[in-house]
């Protein structure tokens, strides 16, 4: 489960906009519960903010807990409208992707 500008993510991009940079999201395809599975399983560390009520993380300034109720997404940037709420790493250059 991906942000509205995230999903359909390709395991491999080509960033035009950075010099033809291939980005690799080996993860792409999987759900939050086979994300949180394999850090259990594989006792991979993870943030703690995600024990605190944080469901979505960022930099300090742009992430805040989440409220009952709420979206995961709702704690990062909150005070942009849309749904469209990214710091500039995942923006519209997907280009061209393995199927």
């Amino acid at each position: 489960e991906q942000s509205p500008s995230r999903m359909g993510i390709s395991k491999i991009e080509l960033d035009q906009e950075h010099g033809g940079l291939i980005k690799v999201n080996p993860i792409a395809n999987w759900s939050r519960e086979q994300v949180w599975d394999y850090i259990v399983k594989n006792k991979v560390p993870y943030n703690e903010l995600y024990d605190k009520g944080y469901a979505s993380i960022g930099c300090a300034p742009c992430t805040r807990p989440v409220k009952s109720g709420e979206d995961e997404r709702a704690g990062r940037w909150w005070w942009e409208k849309g749904s469209v709420k990214e710091c500039g790493l995942h923006h519209s250059f997907r280009i061209k992707a393995q199927p």
